[in-house]
């Protein structure tokens, strides 16, 4: 999913000096659109991407005058062109891509792990950043969708402006015209980490557990078996659960943000999931299991809709990984299109 979770979790565990690189402009083709964004230490580690690799070199170089500066800097990339003399020696990738440097300082990183909070608790937030040719006109505000602002404004942030900003939340990315304002803003939405709950511990929740959570859901793995359930098995699991379907499906606050896979093999419990479950409005359930054990479980009764039986995009999968390959690819594909039509929805 998106970068900026390995970001601010690469913030939160280290203090070293850093510079925050964006996609704030894209003209043409390109690996990554706006909004992306990748974090380089002063040491040269860096966390996350912004292309195949055209680009990080060179924002990479430009590090250390970025931090003794301690200004943003905007640089613009042109792949454009096929002659070998220009920039990044005819890379071919067809696109112009502006990139905006932000130097981490102590307020910035502040407001940075301020960010992490909101999405940790599945709220949205835009961020607002305002570039300028002088510095002391730059600045930055990040709100959330109930209205709450924090930030680094230059001057007094209008009201207006958070209005019109919440009412812009989760559309497209990119450079826009405030209204009643000649001047550009950059917005971009940032999105909280969809969350994926694998009820059953057995030796097919293993893989999925981890190749979800490397695709970049937080997973939680809930069963009431204790041996079963343990930290040794998943250790890529953001939350274990210990307990039946009742007690563990009521720990957990569910959101149309959510993501779950039935797969306790055990009848009576598979049932009881499918009662639970069947009132909260989720993003996705899966039903591991053949077309007949399914129907023997609804007891003649229809699938609620975003529920998916079997589980798995068919790609004719077999064993433990190639079906939690197949899930966690169904899942990405439930993801993205939601995020997709959510889009459509709002720009129309």
């Amino acid at each position: 999913m998106e970068d900026i979770h390995r970001i601010l979790e690469a913030l939160q565990q280290c203090r070293q000096r850093s510079v925050l690189a964006t996609i704030t402009r894209v003209e043409g083709s390109a690996y990554r659109k706006e909004g992306a964004s990748m974090l380089l230490f002063k040491d040269g580690t860096q966390v996350g991407v912004l292309s195949t690799g055209c680009l990080e070199a060179d924002i990479a170089a430009r590090v250390p005058e970025l931090l003794a500066a301690g200004v943003p800097h905007t640089y613009t990339f042109d792949l454009e062109a096929a002659d070998p003399l220009s920039w990044g020696e005819g890379p071919g990738c067809g696109g112009v891509i502006q990139v905006t440097a932000v130097v981490v300082g102590d307020s910035l990183r502040r407001h940075l792990l301020m960010l992490k909070d909101y999405l940790d608790d599945q709220i949205e937030v835009m961020l607002i950043l305002k570039n300028s040719a002088d510095p002391r006109a730059s600045g930055y505000s990040l709100v959330t969708s109930s209205g709450h602002r924090f930030g680094e404004w230059p001057g007094t942030f209008p009201e207006a402006l958070r209005d019109w900003a919440t009412a812009q939340m989760g559309r497209r990315s990119g450079m826009q015209i405030v209204p009643g304002d000649a001047e550009e803003v950059f917005l971009h939405t940032f999105f909280p980490k969809p969350r994926l709950t694998l009820f059953g511990a057995g030796p097919d929740a293993k893989p999925l557990a981890s190749f979800a959570a490397a695709a970049g859901f937080t997973v939680t793995v809930a069963d009431w078996r204790a041996a079963l359930c343990d930290r040794s098995f998943f250790p890529d699991a953001h939350t274990l659960l210990d307990g039946f379907p009742e007690e563990t499906a009521g720990q957990i606050r569910w959101t149309p943000n959510d993501y779950v896979v039935i797969m306790t093999h055990h009848f009576r419990r598979d049932r009881d999931l499918i009662r639970i479950l069947s009132g909260h409005n989720l993003a996705y359930v899966g039903l591991l299991g053949s077309k007949r054990r399914t129907q023997r479980l609804l007891e003649g009764g229809s699938l609620p809709e975003h529920w998916h039986a079997p589980v798995g995009l068919p790609i004719g999968a077999d064993g433990p990984e190639e079906i939690a390959i197949s899930i966690v690819a169904e899942l990405i594909q439930v993801y993205r299109t939601f995020r997709k039509r959510r889009l459509s929805n709002e720009t129309t």
